[in-house]
């Protein structure tokens, strides 16, 4: 495999989730590691979290995407450190000049007035107020969140605004905002998707070394329903060949814990991703890596990967349509195939300001 030579030794990349670090598509030249030939010992340093702060000109992105039940987001962060070696965010790194693989995990980029561009863009007289998404590129209770509060700060906005928000994490930290999202909920205005893609705790440390263990987002699942908070559980990604037959013990569990909704997305490997997951493969399970790889080919026209709209996110073929069958029948079966009441839109009003003018009504 090509990107074989790119790969880090493990001390240096102790507790990521990517293999390596080749250099992003844009760039003009390669960098490859070589041993100069001295045998001399030599220091090489671990691999750590750097995080470089940036000021955003606008925070909410629109899409006109088919495939997504949203148009607008919010990501206060570039990168992130829980090193999911499947992210199909990972590619956006190259845009930076910076690597989908290690440099994805460890140079992060903080918006740090997120918060600040996001009440300017709700008080613009054109805002037209819809739900705003937050966590579908990075994810915003990742590690460097419980220093940085950017995520908390751009809630505090929200919940001022009354502006309807739905939230995917597979991070602990979001019980830190509870007093927050509660009284959110209680209004129609908040709606949380919790990532839970196998209940192995073996997989999940190789597969997504900085999230919290499979156990621990249940009950993160747990805790917010307790609180009042609605809370889809999302099997994402299914990998074929590794963690496919978990899926009805995952909704299940995820039952149990409180979740009243749940959907699936299948492994999508764009671009870089693609490497980076079959180098981790062959590393950690060699054994599947054949028939991983084969099974996404089938439900791809022998492609790693289709990007096209409609097809994307969970493929196509007998597999496939295999894959949506069992959840089908585990969500009927356990009751989670109720729709669920639209976010609030009604309630937004953007809140006075020192020296506003007071309406007459």
């Amino acid at each position: 495999m090509e990107s074989e030579r790119y790969i880090v030794e493990r001390a240096r990349r102790r507790g990521r989730g990517a293999l390596s670090n080749a250099g992003g598509r844009f760039e003009r030249l390669v960098r490859v590691e070589a041993h100069d030939g001295w045998d001399l010992p030599e220091e090489r340093g671990r691999f750590t979290t750097h995080v470089q702060e940036e000021r955003a000109g606008r925070i909410i992105t629109y899409n006109r995407s088919p495939d997504l039940p949203f148009d607008r987001s919010i990501n206060p962060y570039r990168g992130c450190e829980h090193g999911c070696v499947y992210c199909f965010a990972r590619p956006t790194h190259a845009y930076l000049g910076l690597s989908a693989g290690l440099d994805f995990e460890t140079r992060l980029v903080a918006k740090v007035n997120a918060a600040e561009a996001l009440e300017r863009e709700l008080r613009a007289r054109r805002y037209t107020v819809a739900p705003i998404a937050i966590g579908t590129n990075t994810d915003p209770y990742q590690p460097v969140e419980r220093e940085r509060e950017i995520m908390r700060d751009c809630l505090k906005v929200l919940r001022a605004f009354r502006h309807p928000v739905a939230i995917v994490t597979k991070g602990a930290l979001i019980e830190r905002d509870l007093d927050i999202l509660a009284p959110m909920a209680a209004e129609g205005l908040v709606r949380v998707g919790v990532s839970v893609t196998t209940l192995d705790d073996r997989v999940a440390r190789t597969m997504e070394p900085r999230v919290p263990r499979p156990k621990r987002r249940l009950e993160v699942i747990r805790r917010l329903a307790q609180a009042g908070v609605p809370v889809r559980l999302m099997v994402s990604p299914v990998v074929p060949g590794l963690t496919d037959h978990e899926i009805e013990a995952i909704l299940a569990a995820g039952r149990e814990a409180g979740a009243d909704m749940a959907s699936w997305i299948m492994l999508r490997l764009p671009l870089e991703v693609s490497p980076l997951v079959q180098e981790w493969l062959q590393a950690h399970f060699p054994d599947r890596a054949a028939k991983v790889m084969a099974r996404l080919r089938e439900m791809h026209g022998g492609k790693d990967y289709d990007a096209r709209w409609g097809h994307r996110m969970r493929g196509e073929g007998e597999y496939a349509q295999m894959i949506g069958a069992r959840f089908a029948a585990a969500l009927r079966r356990l009751g989670m195939d109720a729709a669920q009441p639209a976010l609030r839109c009604d309630l937004f009003r953007p809140p006075a300001r020192a020296g506003d003018q007071l309406s007459l009504f």
